[in-house]
C-alpha cells in the first residue's frame, strides 16, 4: 500500500504501529493505545493490528505508576511501521532531549502517520512536526501550548487528525482515537464490539476533553452553572453575590444548595478550584509564582502562598523544589 494513503480508510491489510513511550508516561495511556488493537484482533480472529513498543534508548521505561515497561528497542527500531505513536507524560522537557528531538525529526518522514498522546504533542511541536497543523494537547496545557507554538492552530478537542499528524489529549481520548481507527478500517460494528469489551463507548474527536459540569445529573442545574462560571474565571473570581444573581439565585439560596450538594460554601469551593489549578502550575510548569498567582486570581505570591500552605500543608515554592 502507498505510504501516503490514509490509514483511516477501509482495509484488510495489517497495520503496524510503533509505540514510542518516554519516561514518566502513564500506563493508562499506553493501555488505551494497545488494548483496543488486541481486542480488535481477538474479535477478527486475525492479526490485523501489529505493534511494537520502543523507547528513546531501547531500555525499559519507568512509568508514573512505578513499574517499568519493557521495550523492544530504541527509536530506530520503530522503522518499518506504518505509524509512529509518541506517548509522553510528565517532565517532557527533561526526557525529550535535543538529540532525541533531532532523531525524531529525522525519522518522522518514514511513517504514514505520526501521532502524539498527552505531552506527545509538546514533543512533536518542539521537533517542528506540527508547524502549520491543527493540534491539541492535554486540557491543562492548552493555554501554554498555544502560546509556545503560534505557528500551529491549537484546539481544545479530545483528538485532532490533520493530514499525517494526530494529537491526542490523554488516555480517554487515546481510546477514542483507536476505536475511530478500528471503525474506519474494519467497520463500526467491530468498533462497537471492542468498546463493549471495555464497557465504554466511543466519543468523537471534536468533543471537549472535559465534559461540561452542566451535564452532571447529580447536581442542581444552577449549582452546575455556578461552577462552570467559576471554572471559566479562575484568574478573576466572581463575587459570590453577583454569581448568585447570574444563575438566578439569592446568595442565601446558592449557599444552601452548595452545602447540600457539595458540602461546602460557594466561596470555599471556588477557592479550592483556584488552589488546585495553582498546584498543577507549581508542579507541572516553570511559571514564576507571581504568574501562577495572577492566573489563579490571587493578588500576590504571598497571598497565594498563605492560602496554598493552609490547604496543602506546604508552601508552593518548597513543593516545587521537592518535586525537582
Amino acid at each position: 500500500m502507498s505510504r501516503t494513503a490514509s490509514i483511516y480508510t477501509a482495509s484488510r491489510e495489517p497495520l503496524t504501529i510503533a509505540v514510542l513511550v518516554l519516561p514518566h508516561a502513564s500506563i493508562l495511556e499506553v493501555a488505551s493505545v494497545l488494548d483496543p488493537m488486541r481486542a480488535a484482533n481477538r474479535h477478527l480472529g486475525e492479526e490485523a493490528y501489529r505493534w511494537r513498543v520502543v523507547s528513546p534508548e531501547g531500555r525499559p521505561v519507568p512509568l508514573t505508576c512505578g513499574i517499568e515497561l519493557p521495550s523492544s528497542g530504541p527509536l530506530s527500531a520503530a522503522e518499518g511501521a506504518d505509524v509512529l505513536m509518541v506517548i509522553v507524560g510528565y517532565r517532557q522537557e527533561e526526557v525529550a532531549t535535543r538529540a532525541f528531538l533531532r532523531d525524531l525529526r529525522r525519522i518522522a518522514g518514514r511513517f504514514r502517520m505520526v501521532a502524539g498522546v498527552d505531552a506527545g504533542a509538546w514533543v512533536m511541536a518542539r521537533a517542528g512536526l506540527l508547524d502549520g497543523y491543527r493540534a491539541t494537547v492535554h486540557w491543562e496545557d492548552l493555554e501554554d501550548f498555544a502560546a509556545a507554538f503560534p505557528q500551529m492552530e491549537c484546539l481544545p478537542d479530545r483528538y485532532v487528525i490533520d493530514r499525517n499528524r494526530v494529537t491526542v489529549g490523554g488516555a480517554g481520548p487515546a481510546q477514542d482515537l483507536m476505536l475511530h481507527l478500528i471503525g474506519a478500517r474494519h467497520g463500526a460494528p467491530l468498533a462497537r464490539q471492542v468498546a463493549a469489551s471495555f464497557l465504554t463507548t466511543e466519543r468523537a474527536g471534536h468533543e471537549p476533553q472535559v465534559a461540561p459540569v452542566s451535564r452532571d445529573a447529580r447536581l442542581d442545574g444552577r449549582v452546575a452553572e455556578a461552577i462552570a462560571r467559576m471554572e471559566a474565571r479562575l484568574d478573576d473570581p466572581p463575587a459570590m453575590a453577583g454569581l448568585a444573581r447570574e444563575v438566578g439565585l439569592s446568595p442565601r439560596r446558592m449557599e444552601s444548595l452548595f452545602r447540600q450538594y457539595l458540602g461546602e460554601s460557594p466561596a470555599a469551593y471556588g477557592l479550592g478550584l483556584r488552589l488546585q489549578a495553582a498546584r498543577r502550575m507549581v508542579t507541572d510548569t516553570r511559571h514564576p509564582l507571581a504568574e501562577v498567582a495572577l492566573r489563579t486570581g490571587f493578588s500576590s505570591p504571598s497571598t497565594l502562598s498563605r492560602a496554598f500552605s493552609k490547604r496543602f500543608g506546604i508552601a508552593p515554592g518548597r513543593l516545587r523544589r521537592e518535586r525537582g
